[in-house]
């Protein structure tokens, strides 16, 4: 069992990264190997929407002509049996460096120029994900007023995953550094092992 993290956040040590700590030492414990793969340190660069990538029928991930550390990523990714996308909400939607990641994802889609939409290649999701976010609204609320967790479990969807679990942390910015709570750190713990626990057919 491989787990792989992908981490969206601009601030390594934070709450959103503590999450996913918390998720990939639990799972680890459990017996997984675990990766964790900060965007902030990686060299991705933006979609152009030339659609090379969406052009070719068939199962396998669309070949991207950018050339940067995308497809290392996502090379990665499909070794791993469960993922983990994680991050903090900005603005009502996923920090810049997640959406970045998202927008390069198009490479999972058929979408030849004559087609009217994209369809994933991928029907089977025989990966699970489990996605983590944090907001200095209140979690109550913002769910509601944001798209983070319908953008990381789509994304998840279009990575072959399917979504087991969601961790949502609200009032996270109420200090400089915040800590995770003992409910979240028990509700990530939860979710570590429950990735750990499954294995694919």
């Amino acid at each position: 069992m491989k787990i792989t993290a992908i981490v969206g956040t601009y601030r390594k040590g934070g709450i959103t990264d503590t999450a996913v700590d918390e998720i990939l030492g639990s799972a680890k414990e459990a017996g997984a190997e675990v990766s964790k793969i900060y965007l902030l340190d990686k060299h991705i660069e933006f979609c152009t929407n030339c659609r090379a990538c969406t052009q070719k029928q068939g199962e396998a991930r669309g070949e991207c002509p950018i050339s940067d550390d995308m497809n290392g990523i996502l090379d990665e990714i499909e070794r791993s049996d469960s993922i983990v996308l994680a991050s903090p909400m900005n603005d009502y939607t996923v920090t810049a460096l997640m959406k970045i990641f998202v927008e390069r994802l198009i490479p999972y889609a058929y979408w030849p120029w004559e087609g009217h939409a994209p369809v994933l290649r991928n029907k089977l999701k025989n990966k699970r994900a489990a996605v983590v976010s944090a907001s200095a609204a209140p979690a109550i609320f913002a769910p509601f007023s944001s798209n983070v967790v319908y953008l990381l479990k789509m994304s998840a969807e279009t990575l072959g995953a399917r979504t087991i679990g969601v961790l949502f942390m609200g009032l996270a910015a109420q200090k400089p550094k915040q800590e995770l709570n003992p409910r979240h750190r028990k509700q990530a713990r939860l979710l570590g092992k429950k990735l750990a626990a499954i294995r694919n057919n």
